[in-house]
């Protein structure tokens, strides 16, 4: 239902994009006005700690609950990101300052953490935990002031300003832990344009908190749940000891500003990207580096192929080129299926399945349809597309597998639909089991990884198979020469004709033209950073599919010159040969950016990485095999053979 909610939300957010075209909307969210007094709700979503990229649920710790917890409910991809999003107790209208209100308790009366739950807030503190808030859909965001490696007189008048996702829990100072216990609340608001009649409407525009740690006796409060809060210099941090029993306030004091921020770009403080330049020139690198490849590839094909070709067409003096030539001679064997064509074809079909997927969620993102703002929808609607793509992978896989000489169809569709997914969804298990271990809102709920498995055998499954039979009828693909009766002895193969050589050849100019979108990809999902730039994003992969048909044209150019004919297995491996480089990667970063430390967070991190990199070279891959065949049936439908 939430997922059918979300649709109805980006239809309704197009119709008022269409109706109110004055003012640009991020379909799928419009704005809420207030007026002076009314309650903007501030709510939890989550605990996030890059450390152990486990996220835990607001009230897992002891903080002040409101008299009755409601959650709100939630798509696929917010289950699944580990968001739980609750109400909160904090009490805060439009405009109305307060200057220190007690949370929960009387001041006569503070809260008791119990020596239990006093170790559970200093562990988090420990493992360097964040809160994450938000009002009005907009993340909380704590301000970072510094100076930058300017001028020495510049310095003097301005200072950089960076926004952190959340606040800190509490801060460590030797080996005593202090926690945040006071959140001073500054929310921006933009004054809407009314009719001079009409009351004020406000918008919220940006939400920041800055957290304090402030011990219990200096605050002093009063029985209508007032405080004051102490001078900034003589006050002393709120101790958690984990040892006994800690008595402590919890407060929070509202401050509006007025912006000049309008709604529709609210959300460009929490997405400043301070690095685009290093994106333009990562991708003018990568331009660069598919000229220089096209270059060498037009070179090959247009100088030797037609070099090539014209000398096997002629005539007279066969006997010569014979001799010298190389991938005329494989002509008989060239198109021989390969061993186990059907998981061939297979990985290929989920490959499809990926690059529709893959291609489709980037140019909508692109389009700015699924904005940080809407939480999750990136990754709903990546589920529910690849399960729809189904079709396309059926298709592609069953023409293959008939080209192949398979005869087994209905195998091979199931093959199809279950090889890939099925090693997904058991490294997933796997993985959750252990999150559960650990009672993290990371892990998946039961009933949700039963909807994910009828979506699966309900949605996906019956799709392939509806592709498979569909693309096991139509003609093969026409192959332009005959294959002989028995197969040619290949002659033994050149060091650099390896397979594993292939791979590091074959897969660093990939991996060149897109390793700085990695990075921030990389940030994104591992450091609780908003990945926003679809639209970088959406050249490199162009450019990463230009570079992968490219460079596994060459290398089976290649592979046919040294009379080596078992091309099929060979190109789709060589071609995925980045994404044994994104590997090494993930362990170089893994080691220099992330500070994990114990089992089960480094155990999540290499178990979503072999995901990522299984996905990665099924994707290029299948881009790299079809272009291949295709090469190899236009030179051989060049040439002409007896």
């Amino acid at each position: 239902f939430s997922f059918l909610q979300e649709r109805l939300r980006y239809v309704l957010g197009l119709l008022l994009l269409l109706h109110n075209t004055d003012s640009f909307y991020v379909p799928g969210v419009a704005p809420i006005n207030f007026h002076r007094n009314d309650p903007v709700e501030i709510k939890a979503v989550k605990l996030t700690s890059s450390r152990t990229q486990l996220p835990y649920e607001y009230y897992s710790l002891p903080f002040c609950q409101p008299s009755k917890i409601t959650y709100k409910a939630e798509n696929l991809g917010e289950v699944l990101r580990g968001d739980r999003i609750v109400n909160t107790p904090f009490q805060v209208s439009m405009n109305v300052e307060k200057k220190c209100e007690v949370l929960c308790n009387f001041p006569n009366k503070p809260v008791i953490l119990t020596v239990e739950q006093s170790k559970l807030i200093a562990e988090r503190i420990r493992e360097d935990y964040y809160v994450h808030l938000i009002a009005d859909n907009l993340p909380v965001a704590t301000r970072l002031e510094f100076y930058s490696n300017r001028e020495e007189e510049e310095k003097k008048k301005e200072k950089d300003v960076q926004f952190e996702h959340g606040y800190r829990l509490g801060f460590m100072d030797g080996n005593k832990f202090y926690l945040h216990n006071h959140l001073s609340f500054i929310l921006y608001y933009h004054r809407e344009d009314v009719e001079e009649s009409q009351e004020h409407t406000y918008r919220v525009v940006r939400f920041e908190v800055i957290p304090q740690s402030i011990k219990l006796e200096d605050l002093k409060a009063d029985e209508k749940s007032m405080c004051t809060l102490p001078e900034a210099t003589g006050s002393a941090p709120q101790e958690i000891d984990p040892t006994k029993e800690n008595q402590l306030l919890f407060t929070y004091s509202v401050h509006w500003e007025e912006s000049d921020i309008k709604w529709a770009s609210r959300w460009d403080t929490y997405l400043t990207m301070s690095d685009v330049q290093i994106h333009w020139f990562s991708i003018i690198n990568s331009v660069v580096v598919v000229f220089f490849l096209s270059g060498i590839l037009s070179m090959i094909i247009i100088r030797t192929l037609r070099k090539d070709i014209a000398n096997y067409n002629k005539e007279d003096d066969i006997e010569d080129t014979m001799e010298e030539s190389g991938w005329k001679l494989v002509h008989g064997d060239v198109f021989r299926p390969p061993q186990y064509p059907m998981i061939l074809s297979s990985l290929l079909g989920s490959g499809i399945q990926l690059f529709c997927m893959i291609l489709i969620v980037i140019f909508v993102a692109m389009l700015g349809m699924l904005s940080p703002s809407s939480r999750g929808a990136l990754m709903t609607t990546a589920c529910f597309l690849f399960m729809f793509m189904g079709v396309f992978g059926g298709f592609f896989a069953g023409r293959l597998y008939r080209t192949l000489k398979g005869h087994r169809w209905k195998k091979g569709a199931f093959c199809t639909a279950t090889l890939y997914p099925g090693v997904v969804f058991s490294i997933c298990f796997i993985l959750n089991c252990f999150i559960w271990g650990k009672h993290s809102s990371g892990a998946v709920p039961f009933p949700t990884m039963v909807a994910l498995l009828c979506m699966w055998f309900g949605i996906s499954l019956p799709l392939v198979y509806l592709g498979y039979y569909f693309g096991f009828r139509k003609q093969p693909y026409d192959n332009p020469v005959r294959t002989n009766q028995i197969p040619r002895q290949i002659p033994e193969q050149r060091w650099y004709m390896n397979k594993f050589v292939g791979i590091l050849m074959a897969g660093i100019l990939p991996f060149g033209a897109m390793f700085i979108e990695l990075f921030f990809i990389f940030s994104a999902i591992w450091e609780n950073q908003f990945y926003y730039l679809f639209g970088f994003l959406f050249l490199v992969f162009i450019i990463l599919v230009v570079s992968c048909s490219q460079i596994s044209i060459v290398m089976v150019y290649f592979q046919l010159c040294a009379e080596d004919y078992r091309w099929w297995w060979r190109t789709f491996l060589v071609s995925g040969g980045s994404a044994f480089y994104v590997l090494i990667y993930a362990v170089f970063y893994f080691v220099n950016k992330l500070d994990i430390v114990e089992f089960i967070p480094s155990l999540l991190y290499f178990g979503y990485t072999a995901l990522m990199v299984l996905s990665f070279w099924l994707l290029t891959g299948t881009i790299g095999f079809y272009a291949a065949y295709m090469f190899v049936r236009k030179i051989y439908a060049a040439v002409k053979i007896d």
